[in-house]
């Protein structure tokens, strides 16, 4: 390639096509990031309360699912074994000891009672319930408007 009446190469980088392949991984990305996000699928029960602060850090959450099916993070967990497996992960150093539970609405009440004496009884700091937010908070049920 000659530029002017030089003899010299030019010594330039398109980079046109470079910026092309990144703008469509991009996109690839942004599409696809939402979809990879999977958890245990819990109804949880809608309360009208304050948000909490969470931190960037990876928490530990306890699901139950509306089959009674327990689950630490992502991983299935037989209900006789849950404090063990609690225990071993609160006994790894640098672990999170404030632990969350998610419980469907519909799990009976002494279950969810049972796992939240395994998470203590496993060493966990803290014991916090994760539920929704109230869809209309204003309108409380037997009040009429």
């Amino acid at each position: 390639m000659k530029t002017g009446g030089n003899d010299s190469l030019m010594s330039e980088i398109n980079v046109t096509p470079f910026v092309d392949v990144m703008l469509v991984l991009l996109i690839i990305f942004m599409v696809t990031a939402p979809m990879m996000v999977q958890g245990v699928d819990v109804t949880l029960p809608q309360i009208d309360s304050a948000p909490l602060k969470t931190e960037d850090e990876k928490q530990l959450v306890i699901s139950i699912n509306k089959d009674s099916e327990i689950y630490i993070n992502d991983m299935k967990v037989d209900p006789d074994f849950l404090g063990e497996k609690l225990a071993k992960i609160m006994e790894t150093p640098g672990t999170e000891r404030n632990v969350f539970l998610r419980a469907d609405k519909t799990i009976p009440y002494g279950l969810v009672v049972g796992v939240m004496a395994d998470i203590k009884k496993a060493g966990a700091e803290k014991l916090g319930m994760l539920t929704d937010p109230e869809e209309n908070p204003k309108k409380k049920k037997g009040s009429k408007s």
